[in-house]
């Protein structure tokens, strides 16, 4: 039989084409505003995307600026006139500004600051943009809506020495209002409306005796500003289209020829402008360095001999609080859905980035921040569904942040607060959130009871995703029914009174479902696999809306069977969940899906990775149950090769759709905790390296994953081979509550013969041994 190689990140790779038509945030943690650079270098910096923006005084004060290279300052290669005459053709020509054509590529320089570049390859020279945010002070924000600039630098990077080179190069930044689209579709992600794309006020020049240049509005606000260099500008309204500005920087084509901008986000006055100059660029910069360098003492380290999965999470890790913000209305920290779309709260993938990415990453004071808000609001808020009634234990988002209801945002709420309550040694946390606890276990006894038309016993009818349809579907009990199981595990941690009490609330809450899904599935359609053996759909809608169409519609995987794994109602093993995967893997609809197409298509796992929105990957969870390594880690890696910008690492909704998120890297990051550190599998067991990749054992560079979170506490463990035949392990713990027992999984090597663990050798062996840590 030929040998399967194991998936490692270099051949998910080859699997996936990267992302294109994607954006990336740029700003300061927790600020109301952040600027977002697009895959081509556009700028745009639009302060009201959200309803407590739009509430302020930043209504129309955002800008768009297209940063084109240019050799004469033409902004289309000496075309203008043409495309000024064919109203047409310059529609089409907008299409195209829209459509990633690969010619700009992206990265971040070697610092701690989120500094990103954007290199561009014109006749012969690579021309460069650099652009990074800057709060004045340097210092959190303390309102959140603090003035906030982004410094840009555009320069000659190189030139090839075997051509004839122009003596000068430069950028045409085409200024407008912000008139950018957004859509979860392939090919549709980014949409032009060029009939809001006039800057609403006139824009005038002003020369300083300094050499730089404002650009100014009618009142005297600063729009932008060009400093004194080694460069010509010039600006001009009269354009070949009404609702176009440019500005041309022109530099010599030398390399190292350079150019520095200021960008307010919101156009201040001269006076506040001049401050921030005063500061100059690399003062600014030094301040951006120092404050993103500094760490939270919990905060998790993790080195493996595969940079791009190492990029993936620090740079994930800084979005997180950067696609977040301090309201100034209200004080309250939010965790966001996306940085430019979705600038509002989904709650149910937010706490899933709480759980997986924010504290699985040892950030506890940031995770416990952006939770508050969720004490503050308990109860506020009543479930989206007919029969339920005000109850002040229900966990939501508050109006002023939420995009849709969601029933599952209970249920996510509460397991977030629960998860972070048992990782995070946090006495004012526990002290403030116990009864919030209680509270929200207290819905989900009473909603079960609840009267009305569906099935007893479950919840009843209510939203559970964007569709807005009322229905008892599986998603809400599954979110219910894991907050449950982890508020009772935090309860008994503790000694509550109440932790019995909801320990039997959840074993009959399983054991109903159990029984309700069943039968619902024994009435459900069937399938025939491959082998001539008959399978039912096991349905996602339980009863309400949406019967009928729900196992062709796209969350059919997002939000269906796959879930009760992770959510622990079902095993992994249930010949109903063995069905349903097998279904995705294999079932007769993977002829009609089109990998190149929609996300909205009949769903498949297309290398073990959800056909719609990868964060959504639940067969991961049946992989890490049933320990198979192949499925497991192929998941893994297509989600930090496929799901996340290998150029600037932000993740994606949906491949070709949405970006400026975390919600692929949120899943993709739990998942390389669990392969190395898992104390998920047992609730009083921890196991080690039990499907670590063999990709990360290596001689040439350590893995290391230390003050990793745990709910025993933070743990740290490193490895490396020593020699071909020898593994070296190093691990230490300091626990608060010990497991039971800690298994360390011996890694699959063929060479393999010898284990060094904390200096004791150890023999090889196919089943897991039992090891004790060094505590400290």
């Amino acid at each position: 039989m030929e040998k399967v190689l194991e998936p490692d990140y270099r051949q998910a790779c080859q699997w996936w084409p990267d992302l294109k038509g994607y954006w990336t945030p740029i700003g300061w943690k927790d600020h109301l505003f952040r600027f977002n650079v697009f895959f081509n270098g556009l700028i745009m910096a639009q302060p009201d995307l959200n309803r407590r923006a739009r509430d302020a005084a930043w209504v129309g004060q955002g800008v768009q600026i297209a940063v084109i290279p240019s050799l004469n300052g033409r902004l289309w290669g000496g075309l203008d006139d043409f495309w000024a005459n064919n109203p047409s053709a310059a529609a089409r020509l907008d299409k195209l500004v829209s459509v990633d054509d690969g010619m700009c590529r992206q990265g971040w320089t070697d610092r701690k600051a989120p500094v990103l570049w954007s290199q561009f390859s014109v006749e012969g020279v690579l021309l460069r943009q650099e652009i990074f945010a800057h709060v004045p002070g340097g210092k959190a924000v303390v309102n959140g809506d603090e003035p906030l600039y982004a410094w840009i630098r555009l320069s000659v990077q190189d030139v090839c020495p075997a051509l004839p080179i122009e003596p000068h190069h430069g950028f045409a930044l085409k200024i407008n209002a912000p008139h950018l689209g957004t859509w979860m579709e392939r090919g549709q992600n980014i949409l032009l409306d060029c009939t809001r794309a006039r800057y609403p006020r006139q824009l005038t020049t002003e020369q300083c005796c300094d050499g730089s240049l404002y650009l100014t509005e009618p009142d005297g606000r600063v729009r932008l500003v060009v400093l004194a260099g080694e460069r010509t500008t010039t600006f001009t309204d009269a354009t070949p289209r009404p609702e176009d500005m440019l500005l041309y920087v022109r530099l010599p084509a030398r390399p190292g020829a350079k150019v520095d901008l200021l960008l307010p986000m919101i156009a201040p006055k001269a006076v506040q402008v001049d401050v921030e100059l005063a500061l100059g660029r690399d003062k600014a910069l030094r301040q951006a360095e120092a404050f993103w360098s500094r760490q939270e003492p919990t905060a998790a380290q993790v080195s493996v001999p595969e940079p791009g999965i190492v990029e993936v999470l620090e740079r994930s890790r800084q979005f997180a609080q950067i696609i977040a913000e301090r309201n100034p209305a209200d004080g309250h920290y939010a965790f966001l859905s996306g940085s430019y779309t979705y600038s509002n709260q989904w709650a149910t993938p937010m706490a899933m980035q709480v759980e997986m990415l924010v504290d699985g990453l040892g950030d506890h004071e940031a995770a416990a921040r952006h939770l508050e808000i969720f004490r503050a609001c308990q109860g506020t808020v009543t479930a989206p569904g007919k029969a339920y009634r005000p109850h002040p234990g229900y966990l939501s988002s508050p109006k002023t942040l939420t995009a849709i209801d969601w029933l599952t945002d209970h249920g996510a709420i509460l397991h977030a607060l629960a998860a972070h309550a048992l990782r995070a040694p946090d006495a004012d946390f526990t002290a403030k959130f116990t009864e919030v606890i209680v509270r929200a276990c207290d819905f989900i006894k009473d909603a079960r009871r609840l009267e009305h038309d569906g099935i007893a016993g479950i919840l009843p009818a209510a939203v559970s995703n964007d569709t807005m349809r009322q229905s008892q579907a599986i998603g809400n009990d599954g979110w219910a029914y894991k907050g449950l199981t982890t508020a009772v595990r935090f309860l008994q941690q503790v000694g509550h009174e109440h932790a019995a009490e909801f320990a039997a609330e959840a074993a009959d809450y399983r054991q109903t479902f159990l029984k309700v899904i069943r039968q619902a599935s024994s009435r459900a359609p069937t399938w025939v696999d491959q082998r001539s053996r008959r399978h039912p759909l096991v349905p996602t809608v339980l009863s309400g809306e949406a019967l009928a169409l729900q196992t062709r519609h796209a969350f059919y995987l997002d939000g269906g069977p796959l879930f009760l794994v992770y959510a622990g109602l079902m095993k992994a093993d249930d010949p109903l969940m063995r069905s349903t995967l097998q279904w995705f893997r294999q079932g007769p609809q993977r002829v009609f899906y089109r990998r190149d197409a929609g996300c909205f298509q009949v769903p498949v796992l297309d290398h073990e990775m959800s056909s719609c929105e990868p964060c959504y990957s639940w067969n991961a969870f049946h992989a890490h149950q049933h320990g198979d390594r192949q499925h497991f880690l192929e998941t893994m890696y297509s989600l930090f090769a496929g799901a996340v910008s290998r150029q600037t690492f932000i993740s994606c909704e949906t491949r070709g759709g949405i970006t400026g998120v975390v919600f692929s890297a949120t899943l993709a990051a739990w998942l390389a905790r669990l392969a190395v550190i898992d104390d998920q599998l047992a609730d009083d067991q921890l196991h080690l390296l039990r499907l670590a990749p063999l990709a990360w054992i290596s001689r040439q560079k350590e893995t290391a994953f230390r003050k990793m979170p745990t709910a025993f506490g933070p743990v740290s463990l490193q490895f490396k081979m020593s020699d071909a035949r020898t593994l070296a392990i190093q691990f230490s713990a300091k626990f608060r509550t010990p497991p039971a027992k800690i298994f360390l999984h011996i890694p699959p090597l063929g060479s393999l013969r010898r284990i060094i663990f904390n200096g004791k050798r150890l023999a090889p062996s196919a089943r897991p041994i039992v090891v004790e840590a060094r505590t400290n």
